[in-house]
């Protein structure tokens, strides 16, 4: 004859199949964590590569960053003189009729131009002028605001 050590019983053995088939209630987040750090580094590698631009000494301001609804047009005046419209390179000759071929009638467009400090201040007024004159209202020059 066996004995039973839990004491026998309906009751005895309705408790221990309970027991034994329970659904584990911890989540694992291992590869929810192994995901997330991949996708972490592969974005810190691939931010740096999404500023696009042609590379400028900006002067420093103090000056906030103006509230913005839509994307503005870049256009580039670097320290030799060129004149990028975003990353295209044009002549001033070129500039004008390009802007207005982007804007078609929207003369409300916002451009900002950026040019490097080191350049004299005739020649970033002589671009803006052009730009002002061909009817566009809404120029804005760009400055560094890091304090350096």
């Amino acid at each position: 004859m066996g004995a039973s050590v839990t004491g026998g019983g309906k009751q005895d053995r309705s408790r221990g199949r309970r027991g034994r088939y329970r659904p584990l209630a911890e989540i694992n987040v291992t590869p929810f964590v192994d995901v997330m750090l991949v996708l972490l580094i592969i974005f810190m590698v691939a931010a740096p590569l999404l500023t696009a631009g042609v590379q400028v000494d900006l002067p420093k301001a103090q000056a906030r960053p103006l509230p913005q609804d839509n994307k503005p047009l870049e256009v580039t005046l670097n320290q030799n003189g060129a004149i990028f419209l975003v990353d295209t390179e044009v002549t001033m000759d070129q500039l004008i009729p390009r802007l207005s071929a982007i804007a078609g009638e929207n003369r409300e467009l916002r451009i900002y131009v950026r040019a490097d400090s080191r350049l004299d201040y005739g020649s970033v007024m002589k671009l803006i002028g052009a730009i002002n004159a061909a009817g566009f209202t809404k120029v804005a020059l760009v400055a560094d605001n890091k304090n350096k």
